[in-house]
Order: structure tokens, then C-alpha cells, then sequence
């Protein structure tokens, strides 16, 4: 049975006239004023009703409550038994929620409730439809402006432990004969007595058998554990039952990515891959197999965030490195002056994926998804990665004028840039740096050659540094389109303007040092690529929330 409190009704008397004046004080400048107000009131709980009955069954915990304790609790990085806690005793929480009532029915829940809700709000999504609604409230109190926004993105990682390839391979095995041995019990008991000692005997003695290997006999142990893994893999092939289990699919794709079979008299023989050879979106640990893998920045997951910003002066604080507490004050470390903010930098998009995942993709996907909260950017910052021709070209097809430098070649100082000479708007050639015009133009599909002619070139003061290439009747300008306006951005980079503009990308690195900051986002307590997603975009929210009350306090 569904049950729901309408906190849009107005009460005749007011249910907090109990609290002191100073109390009142506090809780109107706190994040919890700003939460019982704006924040409480749009939470989408009429979706999350449609996992339950109207009339069957008994009463569901307040449903607004819950949304609000599982959103409270993603915001302050709380465990179950601290969220249970807060709910029962914190007044600040109580308010926030709008829970005047002195029951158990209304601040009491129970960690099976807490994880129950949760589960289910992971499972449809709720957070995208929380992050939605919560923006679109906040970007109307505070008249967002979402003109100009920045782009970059942050390493987390789920809670999981950092495996070798030893003890990859070790705990996918261990992973597949506990499952075999909880639903097979006749293929568990076909199974080698020392195999099964071996890697399930005793969790601590497994661990004790991939932890003390010396580094001499490391290559001997990879390659008994992938016989292991082969043969294992083999043994249930033709199970269809067992091969039905995500355990056994998990050690077949280990298998894949971590050897390489070899047919020897019609025998498989397993050889060890190169570490070069195992791709990036390996699996790092079979406890959370979606995380992905970077060179620079290890396993785990990363979240791609865009927000607003002000420019040119009212976010001097924050690049500064200016950040905000939980209680909304501002933290300052470096200058006081000129610190109070009159916008909302607002998060408009967050999008988790594996670690793997390359930044120049993350870009587009930001667009759209701003667009469909009409918050869509005018001009976007991002570093080199999301700065690529076809980024920029895409962007602009959607009205957005991407900043960010240009990746590449770094020309020498008596290089002359191509987009130093003169073009008309067909990007043919009009005239090189020195004013010499081309004798005769080729244009076929965004491909331009433009001849020159020879004598003028010899006689010219320019030609050691010019891009024209010399022939044997004329001399050459060779260019694509996508050359040209590389080289465009190349001079645009050394201007003023492009510089006065781009210093406000840094900025986002504050934002990332706030999120991890105060909602330890960097470090969940979690596993697996919804648990992550849920945990970081009701972070995120948080977030948003926390500088929505600095702005409220200081107007």
C-alpha cells in the first residue's frame, strides 16, 4: 500500500513554532531551509510509487521521506547504520524532511528499508529523474545562466580491491566454485579435492596463496593459474546449465583477455599474454567487473561533469580555489575579497563510465543532455581531449562554440602558420602571407591545391618558414579543410581573447576537489556500474544543493 505525504499543503499553524529563535535561525541559513522548500516538494515520488500497490499489502514507509533519507544520505557519505541514526535524532534532518511529528512511524526506519529503497531507486534510475528535477528547480529560484559552461572529468573508484593479474584470475576461480558449489552440488563434488583447497578452501589461506609469491616464480604461478582457468573453462563448456552462470561467462571473457589458446596435437595449450596486449576494458576485478582501466589515472570508473560559470569577474573566488562545508560557508584559501557569489554555478550534467573511456567522446553527449533541460551552453571550456576538429564541428552544428587548445604538433617560432595567408569562405587560397596570388586552384572533397608561381616564391623573403611546397613547374599549397581550421585555432590560441576566456577552465578543478571533498565521491562503498552511477549523481546533487545555500545565505 502506497503511502505519501503532500508537503505541498500549507498548515494553518506553524509545526516548527516549538524550536527556539536561535534554532530557527540556524536551520532558515542552512542547507536543510533550502531542502524543506525547494528540494523536498519536486522529488519525483509518484514515479518511485509505481514499484508498489495501491491496495495490497501493508502501508509503505512515507515515500517523500525515503527518497529524501537515501538523497541525505548520498550527500553527507553515510553508512546505513549513521543514516538510521540521523533520521531518529538529527534535527536538522527532521526539518529538512518536514517530519514536526514525534513518531516511530516517520523517523524511525529500519538499514532493511534504507537498503530496499535504495535498490529499488537504483534499479529505476531515480537519480537521473532526481537530478533533472532538482536542476530544474534550483536553475529557476536562482535564475541560472547556463551561457557558458566547462566540461572535465574525475577519477572514482568503486569499492573494490586492486588485483594483479594472480589475483585476478585467482578470485575468478574462487568466484565460480563458490557459485558451482551453491548450485551444483554434484559438478562441485566432480571437482580436483586440491583444485577446490586451492582457491576455496579458506579465503584467508586463497589470499596467503597469491599474496607471498616471490617475484622469481611470479611467471610460474600466472601460468599454472591460467591452466587452472583453462581447464575449468573446458571442463564445463558443454554444461549448459553451468554455462548459463555469470560466473563461468566471466572467467571465459578472463580467459580471452588475459591468454592466448594454442592448438597443439588437439589440445588447447594456454599461453600468457603480454601485459600490452590486455585491453583497457579488461576486467580489473571479478567483484565489480565494469570497471575499465587507464594508463594514467589506474582502475575504476571516471565521471564526466559540466557546469555553469560566471564570467569575467564574478567567479574570481572560486578559480581562485574557493570551495563551500556542508553547511554552505565558504572555505577559502587563498583571498577574502571579492569572495560572495551572486550565481549558481550549477552541475548540469554528470555521466559515469568505465575508466577507460576517452574524454573526446564525453563532449557531444554533454551537449544533448544540457539541450534537453534547456540549459544548453553557449561557449563550452574543456581541456585538449575535448577540443578534437570533429568535437568542434559537431558543436558548432548545435549553436555552441567549444574553447579548449588545440592537440598536436607545437610549431617552431619561424614557422608560419597556414592561416597566416588569406582564403575566401570556400577556403580556396586568395592570397599567401606576402600577397602573392596563386596562378591556378584544384578543389575536389575539402582537398585545395593552389599553385604558385615559381619566381615570386624564390624572390621572396618569407620562404624558409612558408608551408609552400616546391615543384618542378610551380610551387604548392597542399591544405585540407580540417588543416585549415586546426590552423585557425593554432593563431586564435595566442590571442587575448582565447586566453581570457580559457583561464576559467581551471575552475572545474575546484568543483572536483569540493565533490570529493564532502561527499567522497572518489571512494564509494559500492560495486558495480549502477550502484556507482546512483552513488555519484545523487552526490553530484548534493553538491548543487551545497552551493544553492551559500547563494541563498548570501542574498
Amino acid at each position: 500500500m502506497i503511502n505519501i505525504k503532500n508537503h505541498n499543503q500549507e498548515n494553518i499553524f506553524d509545526q516548527w513554532s516549538h524550536l527556539t529563535p536561535k534554532q530557527s535561525e540556524l536551520l532558515k541559513n542552512s542547507w536543510a531551509e533550502l531542502f524543506k522548500e525547494e528540494i523536498l516538494p519536486v522529488l519525483p515520488v509518484q514515479k518511485f510509487a509505481e514499484n508498489f500497490k495501491e491496495n495490497l499489502g501493508r502501508p509503505t514507509k512515507e515515500l517523500t521521506t525515503c527518497i529524501g533519507v537515501i538523497l541525505l544520505q548520498q550527500m553527507f557519505d553515510l553508512t546505513d547504520k549513521q543514516t538510521k541514526k540521523k533520521l531518529a535524532f538529527d534535527l536538522e534532518w527532521h526539518y529538512a524532511l518536514n517530519i514536526p511529528e514525534q513518531s516511530d512511524d516517520m523517523k524511525y526506519i529500519s538499514l532493511k528499508t534504507i537498503w530496499s529503497m535504495r535498490n529499488k531507486m537504483v534499479q529505476n534510475n531515480l537519480n537521473e529523474d532526481i537530478f533533472e528535477a532538482v536542476n530544474k528547480r534550483l536553475a529557476d529560484v536562482f535564475d541560472v545562466d547556463a551561457d557558458k559552461q566547462r566540461i572535465d572529468s574525475t577519477h572514482i573508484q568503486s569499492n573494490m580491491k586492486r588485483l594483479g593479474r594472480i589475483g585476478l584470475i585467482g578470485r575468478t576461480i574462487e568466484k565460480f566454485i563458490r557459485n558451482l558449489r551453491r548450485q551444483y552440488r554434484e559438478s562441485y563434488a566432480s571437482l580436483d579435492k586440491d583444485l577446490i583447497e586451492k582457491y576455496f578452501s579458506d579465503k584467508s589461506n586463497s589470499d596467503k596463496i597469491f599474496a607471498r609469491v616471490n617475484p622469481s616464480e611470479a611467471s610460474k604461478t600466472l601460468k599454472e593459474v591460467c591452466e587452472n582457468l583453462l581447464y575449468l573453462v573446458e571442463r564445463f563448456k558443454n554444461d549448459s546449465d553451468i554455462e548459463r552462470m555469470n560466473s563461468y561467462k566471466l572467467m571465459e571473457r578472463v580467459l580471452d583477455e588475459q591468454c592466448n589458446l594454442v592448438e597443439e596435437e588437439g589440445d588447447k595449450e594456454v599461453e600468457v599474454k603480454p601485459p600490452k596486449e590486455i585491453p583497457s576494458d579488461s576486467v580489473q576485478n571479478p567483484s565489480d567487473p565494469d570497471t575499465g582501466y587507464d594508463g594514467h589515472k589506474g582502475q575504476g570508473y571516471q565521471i564526466q561533469i559540466m557546469e555553469c560559470y560566471s564570467y569575467p569577474e564574478r567567479t574570481e573566488s572560486i578559480d581562485k580555489g574557493s570551495s563551500v562545508d556542508k553547511d554552505g560557508e565558504e572555505q577559502e584559501e587563498e583571498s577574502t575579497e571579492n569572495s560572495e557569489e551572486d550565481e549558481l554555478n550549477l552541475i548540469t550534467h554528470a555521466e559515469v563510465e568505465p575508466a577507460n573511456e576517452d574524454d573526446s567522446d564525453a563532449l557531444d553527449p554533454a551537449i544533448d543532455s544540457t539541450e534537453e533541460q534547456d540549459m544548453k551552453p553557449d561557449e563550452a571550456l574543456g581541456d585538449t581531449k575535448y577540443g578534437s576538429d570533429e568535437n568542434v564541428e559537431n558543436a558548432k552544428e548545435k549553436d555552441v562554440d567549444v574553447i579548449s587548445p588545440v592537440s598536436g604538433r607545437d610549431k617552431s617560432e619561424d614557422e608560419e602558420e597556414l592561416a597566416e595567408s588569406d582564403f575566401n569562405e570556400e577556403n580556396e587560397l586568395e592570397s599567401c602571407s606576402e600577397g602573392s596570388e596563386p596562378v591556378e586552384q584544384e578543389n575536389s572533397d575539402g582537398r585545395h591545391t593552389a599553385k604558385m608561381d615559381k619566381r615570386e616564391c624564390e624572390d621572396c623573403e618569407n620562404k624558409e618558414s612558408c608551408p609552400v611546397q616546391e615543384g618542378e613547374k610551380y610551387n604548392y599549397f597542399r591544405y585540407t579543410d580540417k588543416e585549415l581550421r586546426i590552423s585557425k585555432r593554432r593563431l586564435f590560441e595566442e590571442t587575448e581573447e582565447f586566453k581570457d576566456k580559457y583561464r576559467f577552465r581551471s575552475g572545474i578543478e575546484a568543483t572536483m576537489s569540493e565533490l570529493d571533498r564532502l561527499t567522497g565521491v572518489k571512494n564509494l562503498r559500492v560495486r558495480g556500474l549502477n550502484n556507482v552511477i546512483f552513488a555519484a549523481i545523487m552526490r553530484i546533487i548534493g553538491i548543487n544543493i551545497f552551493r544553492a545555500t551559500r547563494i541563498m545565505k548570501n542574498k
